[in-house]
């Protein structure tokens, strides 16, 4: 049986620990009581681990089996992810979505960033 690569061990242990991070500040967000409060959480946590999935998978494609062309299909997707976020952000707004709420919901990435980082320095 082969060994997991450690980079894939550390891929999956930062999106498994992105759901911890959000359902913690998904608990902290209930202490306010407020549905806008709690739907930016949850919304910016969701649009945070989604980008970083789907960043995860076009990256994986794109260092995993070059093609001629890869770059550009790489950058235009890039693009795309970025205005299918910046929609959903928009729309989240739209429905009411306190922004503070969703500033920490969409902090879930950088946090686990800084965990991750901070914990392989030790």
């Amino acid at each position: 049986m082969m060994a997991k690569d450690p980079d894939d061990k550390l891929l999956a242990e930062i999106a498994r620990r992105n759901w911890f991070i959000l359902a913690l500040l998904l608990l902290l967000s209930l202490i306010w009581r407020s549905l806008p409060v709690t739907l930016g959480v949850t919304g910016g946590g969701l649009l945070s681990i989604g980008g970083f999935l789907w960043l995860q998978r076009s990256l994986r494609r794109l260092l995993g089996e070059p093609e001629p062309g890869g770059e550009r299909r790489f950058q235009f997707g890039f693009v795309v992810r970025l205005g299918v976020l910046a929609i959903l952000f928009v729309l989240l707004l739209k429905l009411g979505a306190h922004p503070l709420g969703l500033a920490a919901g969409l902090s879930v990435v950088v946090l686990n960033l800084f965990w991750t980082t901070f914990k392989r320095a030790l």
